[in-house]
């Protein structure tokens, strides 16, 4: 019973308020879909911490997303044995969560401990993120470090992930999952909580890439003390 309702109902249900959601803060809360920065308050640490957590996470969902949704015999077909995959797989998701984590323990220290101001314009859902952000991440790095370098290692594209592209197809089997250690488990459901936190976050700012600008007309700029009709244009 716990089987499926962790790892068929809950994906199910996070996508629909993960999706619900969005459409509802985009038609009653246009104004609050920015990141809220806070730089205004404070820049030389958030000049460390926001680009190392932003790569950090690109890396790592770019890795999740090839570990999850390229079959094993895709790989093979191309010539990668399992070993070379897992090599790759375990040394490039350990670069990019040490990034990661050095980006999140920064952020927590300027946001918590750093800066009283900061601290005051926090929000609940603000500690929610952040708190979800932590652990989920801490999961991942244990998995990779913990099961991967220093442990016998595990090899999750036979389990996890042919469970998790069967949710696409609406045939989730969730004995696939639970084959796997734990670990895996706790951190697919850290995943779906995180998806259905996600449209009532700062988190939203993911979709307003200024995507306009590339192909906006040039502003045109001209001197207020050019002579009339002889104004100097520049670029």
């Amino acid at each position: 019973m716990w089987d499926t309702l962790l790892f068929v109902v809950l994906p199910y249900v996070c996508l629909a308020i993960f999706v619900v959601g969005h459409v509802w803060r985009y038609r009653n809360d246009q104004f609050g879909w920015t990141t809220r920065t806070s730089q205004v308050l404070e820049k030389r640490w958030l000049a460390w911490g926001s680009p190392l957590f932003h790569f950090g996470a690109l890396f790592a969902i770019l890795g999740h997303a090839a570990g999850l949704l390229i079959p094993t015999s895709w790989t093979r077909a191309l010539g990668i044995s399992d070993h070379v995959y897992h090599v790759v797989a375990v040394a490039a998701g350990t670069v990019a969560g040490i990034v990661l984590c050095a980006g999140l323990v920064i952020l927590l220290l300027r946001r918590f401990y750093v800066s009283d101001r900061i601290r005051v314009v926090t929000t609940p859902m603000d500690r929610v993120l952040y708190a979800l952000l932590t652990v989920e991440i801490g999961v991942g790095m244990w998995q990779t470090v913990a099961i991967n370098v220093f442990g016998s290692g595990y090899e999750y594209r036979g389990t996890v992930s042919v469970w998790f592209r069967q949710l696409f197809v609406l045939q989730p089997d969730p004995s696939l999952i639970t084959a796997a250690p734990a670990v895996y488990g706790w951190h697919a459901v850290l995943a779906c909580l995180l998806l259905a936190i996600w449209p009532f976050t700062r988190l939203v700012h993911v979709w307003s890439v200024p995507v306009a600008y590339l192909a906006r007309p040039y502003v045109v700029y001209r001197q207020r003390s050019a002579a009339p009709g002889r104004g100097k244009v520049r670029a």
